[in-house]
């Protein structure tokens, strides 16, 4: 698994944009994370599932109504990771109202949670292998904390704790 100081997993998410601007296509454009992390502060969490209970009703809208103090904090971008496609994280952001605010980026074939070793099988539950419930903080690609959930728990990764190791 992936701990703190170690660089982030070489891979390539997708964010569905709805809007064309600033050298983004509509539809699912691709963003390499080295290239995307380098010389910023990301507060990134990730979750088993877009439209799953725990992930819409707490996980996301903490970070959407924490997002002007992380700003403050010295957070340059929150990220929020799911094992879903660019299409289904779109339709999510639109319901969840991130837009400006939270990055909605799929790793459809898990390959950013299986290099960080942040997998969890779920396909007991019809849901396949998806990424684990947790949040890191992110300095220049690397891993400056990272809290990563028990099983069915949400407890270390919600927004309060992500805004206050921003602020330490």
């Amino acid at each position: 698994m992936i701990k703190v100081g170690d660089t982030l997993p070489s891979a390539t998410l997708y964010e569905y944009s709805e809007v064309e601007g600033n050298g983004c296509s509509i539809g699912p454009n691709p963003v390499e994370v080295a290239k995307a992390t380098a010389g910023k502060t990301i507060a990134l969490f990730a979750l088993p599932g877009a439209f799953t209970p725990t992930c819409s009703a707490k996980h996301v809208p903490g970070y959407v109504e924490k997002f002007e103090e992380l700003k403050k904090a010295g957070v340059d971008e929150i990220w929020c990771l799911s094992v879903n496609d660019a299409f289904v994280m779109g339709a999510w952001a639109r319901e969840q109202k991130t837009a400006g605010k939270v990055r909605m980026l799929g790793d459809g074939a898990a390959d950013f949670a299986k290099a960080a070793g942040l997998t969890l099988d779920l396909s007991a539950r019809g849901m396949g292998v998806r990424s684990n419930r947790y949040s890191m903080l992110v300095k220049d690609g690397k891993v400056a904390t990272l809290n990563v959930e028990g099983p069915g728990k949400f407890e270390v990764s919600d927004a309060q704790t992500m805004l206050a190791q921003a602020k330490a």
